[in-house]
């Protein structure tokens, strides 16, 4: 079954871009999001302009403040190393339970999976890259069976969204991510929780170490 990529919103991809500002330090901790200022920017009203950046406050990267508004959230470095710490065990858990419960058709869905993302891995096509990278892992949180499980991986999944959106642009992470994934595919079919849970605690581990060199930036 193909991939078919949901159309971003306005809202997205005025998010989007406003993550892109964070993160390449255009926009620094503290900085004041004006909502005139940045409808002027898109040229669109203030409506997705104020959906944008209520996702934002959601994910972490804004808060909103009294008499201030909404402003870039100061970078807690320390948290969201811890968050990553969870997330490893969390989505470890996930794989594990997957090599064992999953069935041979979600296994088959799974494997699709990467196979679309070979072809968007060889053409650097970064932003359906991170649509099927989603994708992948959410098919792994219900491939656990386990809905408390895949309701913790999805929050915190949510909240570290950005950080793992914008590591894909360090230099030949996303071949390695793509790399990491086939070997969390690979323990999966084989029915191997053990290597399953590892592969997959690697995976988002690496992940927090490129985050850590990304987020430097911001300090």
């Amino acid at each position: 079954m193909s991939e078919r990529k949901r159309p971003a919103t306005r809202a997205e991809e005025i998010r989007q871009a406003i993550e892109k500002d964070i993160f390449q330090g255009a926009l620094r901790p503290g900085s004041r999001l004006d909502e005139e200022s940045l409808a002027a920017r898109f040229g669109l009203s203030r409506t997705p302009v104020r959906e944008a950046i209520l996702q934002l406050v959601h994910s972490g990267l804004v808060v909103k403040r009294p008499r201030q508004g909404a402003v870039v959230a100061p970078l807690d470095l320390h948290r969201m190393v811890q968050m990553f710490e969870v997330m490893s065990e969390i989505e470890g858990l996930c794989a594990r339970f997957a090599a064992r419960r999953m069935s041979p058709e979600e296994k088959t869905r799974l494997a699709e999976m990467h196979g679309k993302a070979a072809q968007l891995c060889e053409a650097r096509d970064l932003d359906e890259y991170y649509a099927v990278n989603r994708a992948f892992h959410d098919a792994i949180y219900d491939g656990s069976h386990n809905d408390v499980l895949k309701d913790m991986a999805r929050s915190l999944f949510a909240r570290l969204a950005p950080y793992r959106r914008y590591q894909l642009n360090h230099p030949q992470r996303v071949e390695g991510s793509f790399g990491e994934h086939g070997e969390v595919v690979a323990a999966i079919t084989a029915a191997d929780p053990d290597r399953a849970q590892a592969a997959m605690r690697k995976h988002v581990t690496i992940q927090a170490d490129i985050f850590a060199e990304f987020v430097s930036i911001m300090a």
